[in-house]
């Protein structure tokens, strides 16, 4: 529906992976696009094989009638100050505000393990109110920057990293002001220990950006308890589309736009193609979506 607030888009993951070129990394991005709007999909966030040029990925993705939706940026807050980070994204943050963009995915890379060869419970972690207080103010002051320039730093917790638990999420919201803005991931929040609609509701106010994931709750038992790294998690199927694994994305829906919520929900789910076809799960992910989006939503009696 054209003037729903809410969209939906998708991350190309679904047909190549950055992390694990092996996994679809001969799809060209050409298919992805076609498929991802045949489909009915809005737009796309990026990845390494869209155009680092501002104007040529406007070309590329009017070409399809697809718009961009943001595009995942490295960031190392937690080793390098604010005015460093902002030398070093000055060039993706063109490319987000030229294509239309309102956030930006930040995912702090500093010390992370989510590409090592290393068991997910040696992530870094901030081990002071201290710690976290110095990460929250130099997160802030680079949010400044990007919000500067028409585009909020949309902060995704991620496995591996320094923000993974519910309540990483709950003190990097108290230790960051409000220019940061949270990137709710349902399948994270889940694999990282969490109730994904308790932590939707408790930060509502601050979410401006949503990855729809779901997942397979018994292979995330497992990757706990066999100490799985990241990857390894991810090869064995913890993750899938949405309407394929254990979370309410229909509770998530309805506190969303009850909440008032615009922006976007994508489907970005982590899997190997050669085992979940990119077109028959893009297309799962998108239906089970948009069937919530365009059914009323549930009142609750008092």
């Amino acid at each position: 529906m054209k003037n729903d607030p809410i969209r939906i888009g998708i991350n190309p993951i679904s047909w190549s992976n950055d992390d694990l070129p092996s996994l679809g990394g001969e799809t060209p991005l050409s298919t992805a696009l076609t498929e991802g709007k045949a489909i009915g999909y809005e737009g796309f966030e990026l990845g390494n094989k869209f155009p680092k040029d501002p104007g040529e990925l406007r070309d590329l993705m009017a070409g399809y009638g697809l718009d961009v939706v943001s595009g995942w940026y490295s960031g190392r807050a937690a080793a390098r100050s604010a005015k460093e980070e902002s030398e070093a994204a000055g060039a993706h943050l063109r490319l987000l505000a030229e294509n239309g963009c309102k956030v930006m995915v930040y995912g702090e890379v500093a010390d992370a393990i989510q590409g090592e060869p290393l068991p997910l419970y040696k992530r870094p972690r901030f081990r002071t109110d201290d710690a976290w207080k110095r990460y929250g103010e130099n997160l802030t002051a680079f949010a400044r920057f990007t919000l500067s320039h028409g585009v909020r730093l949309a902060y995704h917790h991620h496995m591996g990293a320094y923000v993974e638990s519910p309540d990483d999420i709950d003190r990097l919201m108290a230790h960051t002001g409000d220019e940061v803005g949270l990137l709710f991931d349902s399948g994270h929040t889940f694999f990282g220990g969490g109730d994904p609609v308790a932590v939707l509701d408790r930060h509502i106010g601050r979410i401006c950006h949503v990855h729809c994931k779901d997942v397979r709750a018994e292979v995330v038992k497992l990757a706990r308890n066999r100490h799985w790294t990241f990857l390894e998690s991810v090869l064995n199927g913890a993750f899938t589309v949405p309407g394929d694994g254990v979370i309410d994305f229909a509770a998530i829906v309805d506190r969303l736009r009850a909440h008032g919520y615009q922006g976007w929900l994508v489907v970005e789910a982590e899997q190997d193609p050669a085992v979940a076809p990119s077109y028959a799960y893009a297309d799962k992910g998108y239906r089970t979506l948009r069937a919530l989006l365009d059914r009323e939503p549930v009142r609750e009696v008092a």
